[in-house]
């Protein structure tokens, strides 16, 4: 049949094509440093700048509005 000689023909042309390809190493992902991992630096903790423009009593407890929904 004309279809079957056809596709004999596109699989020969392809694997002739195939075998100009060069071994390459398999690639996943387009960078390497997947995974990066840091230590854990702490840092100073400064609540005074939290604390600028909260409402707060004489005793240093923030002021806040009771919820609506808690009833």
């Amino acid at each position: 049949m004309k279809i079957e000689k056809e596709a004999e023909e596109i699989l020969k042309k392809f694997s002739e094509a195939l075998q100009d390809i060069p071994e390459l190493e398999e690639t996943y992902y387009i960078v390497d440093n997947l995974n990066r991992e840091r230590e854990d630096q702490s840092q100073e903790k400064d609540s005074t700048k939290i604390l600028i423009n909260a409402q707060v009593d004489d005793d240093g407890n923030v002021i806040v509005e009771k919820s609506k929904w808690t009833g």
